[in-house]
């Protein structure tokens, strides 16, 4: 391990970050606020063209309150494994528990937003015994869509392939949006842009056809871990009745709206931040990973 992209240097507010080596799989980016004495462990996973940190930095500090966080650039984005255009989501599963076990982390919670989502349901499926519990945002049990409909498959990109768009394309589309979005200051606008500077454009259009062809449709009933779903309720990059559908599909999930699109996560902390830490308490409490009364903000 090496350290790498000290918080300090942001103009947002991030945990310690460093290099951490995935023995036989490549070296990826984390950030770990560390193991504290009765908080479980979410483990935080970022959506298409974004990084963690630009995902999830509105949510690491309300997050830490509760919880040992834990977040890692995906392989092909951020600082994540270098793999050109091999991408494939079962392997971005493998790298999360592959990372669980050098943290010594036994059971933890993936908490997957857009692409993330299904990051999420298939380290469940592929590694059960360490996913005590799931939170899916923005997310879908498929991205292809049905007759007539046309899902966009970004995470934070609000584009897709599908749609036909380069993944030069909807990058601009995004820095566009964070461009005119009331980010604190330009600072912070500026880190944001560099952010989503630092994915490689070959493994960002394989990761795109990739989400394209998943579907869990086939094994997300068997899901038997307590679940969440937080539906972006004016999303229209991935529907929010496609989300409701994953929701239904999973026994006992439970769904927390929040009011607000696809970059809602980003741009729309003020709504996102506390549907998101209520949603991670009730699943935790569920799991029995902590006490039911807990505070949820």
């Amino acid at each position: 391990m090496s350290d790498a992209g000290e918080a300090a240097g942001s103009p947002v507010p991030l945990p310690p970050g460093r290099l951490v080596e995935l023995p036989g799989r490549g070296t990826t980016f984390v950030r770990d606020t560390g193991a504290r004495a009765g908080a479980p462990t979410v483990v935080l996973l970022h959506g298409l063209g974004a990084t963690g940190d630009l995902n999830w930095f509105p949510s690491f500090a309300a997050l830490e309150r509760r919880f040992r966080v834990v977040s890692l650039d995906h392989r092909g984005h951020g600082q994540g494994i270098r793999i050109g255009a091999r991408f494939r989501l079962a392997d971005c599963a493998d790298d999360v528990a592959a990372l669980a076990d050098v943290l010594g982390v036994e059971r933890f919670i993936a908490v997957g937003y857009s692409m993330g989502g299904p990051i999420a349901q298939l380290t469940w499926y592929r590694h059960r015994d360490n996913v005590a519990g799931l939170v899916l945002c923005a997310t879908s049990r498929n991205f292809r869509g049905g007759p007539g409909e046309r899902i966009a498959f970004g995470v934070l990109p609000g584009l897709a392939a599908a749609a036909g768009v380069a993944p030069a394309g909807v990058r601009r589309q995004m820095m566009r949006r964070f461009t005119t979005a009331r980010l604190e200051d330009p600072p912070a606008r500026q880190w944001a842009m560099r952010e989503l500077r630092r994915g490689d454009p070959a493994s960002l259009a394989a990761a795109a056809a990739a989400l394209g062809r998943f579907s869990s449709h086939e094994w997300i009933g068997d899901v038997d871990v307590p679940t969440a779903v937080v539906l972006t309720t004016r999303d229209q990059a991935v529907p929010p009745h496609r989300q409701q559908k994953l929701a239904d599909a999973i026994s006992g999930a439970r769904v927390f709206p929040v009011d607000g699109d696809h970059l809602v996560c980003a741009l729309g902390a003020q709504r996102f931040v506390p549907v998101l830490v209520n949603a991670c308490v009730d699943v935790a409490t569920r799991a029995r990973l902590l006490s039911a009364g807990a505070p949820t903000a």
